[in-house]
């Protein structure tokens, strides 16, 4: 029997693979089958709370009775979540503890429990912490060290709650405008969202997750979740395998290379089967083909779901069978003890075999021995003295800065002079949660009462920077009905310019569905109604989606894409609006221009073809990589070092920016590849290259990229990665040459 120590180590995991392997087998040789099925389980934190699920009684506490009946009795190997809203550090590490002391001190077998919880966009569940832009905010920065620091910061604050495991990053691609969970991707391009996952894994668990500050990473959502056929949570995708491999896979295979710990399964139907039933997925693709050693856990009640929603299974014991053996380690349960004990029938029935339940719970232990939570189930609080710092603030500043897209500057009407007179209005104009979006205090990061304590607004922003009395503000609307748009009209004759800032309001999942893409109605009449007093316009559209504003887009005189930006959000914003810092983002999604028109930037030539056979078809508001910058950039002498190379060899390609404006700023060069003949209909264009950089003004520098065989590969028809003899049209900038290949 294993005890809990009070004096345990301040170190992390001092034990190598092999030394891990012989603890996990000395442990297995002394758990029961109960005890197993209860390392399989994963429960909701309600489950062992005063109170009942989805109604705990405040202010929370641990129920002592349910702490023993979960852990003691039916030996539950984890638990997830928080109870409604985030608590305190200080509340975390008491839960903590307790959990922790009743596992390892009353259990027979003394196994540490492994906690779980939506770390998002930094530490989310606990007050105080660090609140980063969303990771569509972080692609727009297109540089992966504001991932790798936005997950290293989450981590620490994470790991300050006492809690080992964070359920990001989501590696979903992003290619429908439609999906409510676009935000939590890293937009549509595969090269990407690829650098930026495997950015944010490192991040999480840094060379070794065990330590004081890092967590295990859950990749997100295994596999093919985010492109169902209605874009609405939790629906039937169709999605061929040639398509699966080229631009769903490809961000988690990075993932798994970056060592990620963990994945979680994608709660819905690919091709006619639930993921959580398809073991060519979950044992072949996932185990066989990429290697992945870690947990695979469930989402939340998708084993139950089985059998009342896909209708796949007539029981839950035939639907937990289902999973099990297509190879779910975890069932996030979360609200019942009913899996170990079906489970358990199932493995004394034969149904599935100790063998994949030893599978199982080698796994699971192996990655809390790789947490270090046998012998530091948790460290010493006060080795978190940056918990909330001024430092971790100044580093979700900078991110969200450069996420900050300016996607519209007519006659350069930004910045703003700071002898302005501003009119602020719009429905996230005065909203913390708006910046900040879903998983933020609570699921849907709706209620302000969470709010991180003095962080601004975009009004408060602006204010405290110009003043009160130079920014007048008007709420105009909420974010669908009108409220007093006739005082901001008059409130606009009387200012210089007028901010209008809208968009939505924080959701996620499923409430997050909507069937009009459209800006809501409300809002699209307050700026209309705005720019017809003459006073310039300035939109700042604050959304974790595309919504269309084609028609209100002419009526203004900038627009800048503020994303959800987090809690510096409101700082970023107005320092761009005032000058203070130069926007540098660039879009991660192709921003459409119609609710009917949802085409990617890496469309096919027939995508283009439009009613009268010309190739105007592909006409978005806004491309993927656009944005525009306060000084101006040129591109020149683009120099291939071999035009010609073949599978043994590569080249180089130099390009020359300058900027020729009068400010410093930041650029992102981006190289396209256009293959022009190709054995599957290749795409107008494919991101194959980029990076930022800085400039002053006057300055020059050449970017050079390395290209390899593997960079203008594609998926053929026998659904395997080739390389294609032929020719090449590279794009940088305006500028365009042609490479060949040769086998």
């Amino acid at each position: 029997m294993l005890f809990f120590n009070t004096a345990y180590s301040q170190q992390s995991s001092p034990y190598d693979e092999e030394e891990i392997a012989e603890k996990v087998d000395s442990v297995m040789q002394k758990m029961t089958l109960t005890d197993k099925v209860g390392e399989m389980t994963q429960l909701s934190i309600d489950m062992i709370s005063e109170g009942q699920p989805y109604n705990l009684d405040e202010p929370h506490q641990l129920s002592d009775e349910k702490l023993k009946e979960v852990l003691v009795e039916n030996r539950v190997g984890s638990i997830l979540n928080v109870g409604g809203h985030a608590y305190t550090a200080e509340h975390w590490r008491e839960i903590i503890r307790k959990i922790q002391e009743v596992a390892m001190n009353e259990k027979p077998t003394g196994i540490p429990v492994i906690y779980g919880i939506d770390t998002i966009h930094g530490a989310n569940y606990t007050l105080g912490s660090t609140l980063f832009p969303q990771q569509i905010a972080i692609a727009a920065t297109w540089d992966p060290q504001f991932a790798y620091r936005g997950a290293e910061v989450g981590a620490y604050e994470t790991r300050a709650s006492y809690i080992p495991w964070a359920f990001s990053p989501v590696l979903d691609i992003g290619r429908d405008a439609r999906w409510p969970r676009l935000w939590e991707t890293f937009g549509e391009d595969v090269h990407l969202a690829k650098q930026m996952g495997a950015a944010m894994v490192e991040g999480y668990q840094g060379e070794d997750a065990g330590g004081p500050y890092h967590v295990a990473a859950t990749m997100k959502h295994f596999l093919g979740y985010s492109l169902p056929i209605t874009g609405k949570d939790r629906t039937q995708a169709w999605i061929p395998e040639r398509q699966l491999r080229e631009y769903v896979l490809p961000t988690f295979k990075a993932a798994v290379e970056s060592g990620a710990l963990t994945v979680m399964i994608n709660s819905g139907e690919m091709n006619g089967i639930p993921v959580h039933t398809n073991k060519d997925i979950l044992t072949g693709l996932l185990r066989d083909e990429l290697g992945f050693e870690g947990i695979a856990v469930s989402d939340w009640e998708d084993i139950i779901y089985l059998q009342s929603r896909h209708k796949v299974a007539k029981t839950y014991k035939e639907a937990i069978e289902l999973a099990v053996n297509a190879g779910v380690d975890m069932s996030m349960v979360p609200l019942d003890l009913q899996f170990p004990k079906l489970l358990k029938e199932l493995v004394e029935e034969g149904r599935v075999s100790m063998d994949r339940i030893d599978e199982a719970v080698r796994r699971i232990l192996t990655v809390k021995f790789k947490l270090n939570l046998f012998d530091t189930p948790y460290y010493d609080e006060g080795m978190y003295d940056k918990f909330g710092s001024e430092e971790f603030a100044k580093d979700s500043y900078d991110a969200a800065v450069e996420a900050v897209t300016l996607l519209k500057n007519n006659n350069d009407i930004l910045p703003l002079s700071k002898d302005s007179r501003i009119l602020v209005t719009g429905p996230n104009a005065h909203s913390l949660t708006a910046l900040n979006g879903g998983w933020s205090r609570t699921w849907q990061g709706t209620d302000p009462q969470y709010d991180t304590e003095g962080k601004p607004t975009v009004l408060e922003a602006l204010r405290s920077r110009m003043g009160e009395s130079s920014v007048s503000y008007v709420e105009g609307t909420s974010i669908d009905s009108v409220i007093n748009i006739d005082e901001a009209v008059t409130a606009a004759g009387n200012n210089d310019v007028a901010v209008v800032v809208v968009g939505e309001s924080p959701y996620t999942e499923k409430p997050g569905d909507l069937t009009d893409l459209w800006l809501p109605e409300a809002q699209r009449n307050l700026v209309e109604a705005i720019a017809e007093t003459g006073t310039p316009v300035i939109m700042v559209l604050v959304e974790g989606r595309p919504r269309i504003v084609s028609d209100i887009e002419p009526k203004t005189e900038a627009v800048l894409m503020g994303y959800l930006p987090g809690d510096e959000g409101g700082n970023a914003i107005a320092d761009i609006l005032l000058g203070d810092a130069n926007p540098s983002g660039k879009l991660p999604i192709t921003y459409p221009r119609y609710p009917n028109d949802l085409v990617t930037y890496d469309h096919n030539y027939t995508d283009q073809i439009d009613p009268f056979f010309g190739t105007n078809a592909f006409n978005p508001q806004w491309e993927f990589g656009h944005g525009l910058s306060y000084t101006t950039f040129e591109y020149s002498n683009m120099q291939i070092e071999s035009s010609e190379f073949d599978a043994a060899g590569q080249t180089t390609v130099s390009v020359d920016v300058t900027n020729t404006g009068e400010h410093s700023g930041k650029e992102v060069v981006q190289l396209y590849a256009s293959d022009l003949v190709a054995s599957i209909t290749p795409a107008v264009k494919r991101l194959r290259k980029f990076e930022k950089i800085q400039l002053d003004a006057g300055e020059t520098k050449t970017v050079t990229f390395t290209l390899m065989p593997e960079d203008l590969a594609f998926v053929g028809r026998d659904n395997e990665w080739i390389t294609e003899a032929g020719e090449f049209a590279l794009h940088i900038g305006p500028l365009s040459e042609t490479i060949v290949y040769k086998y």
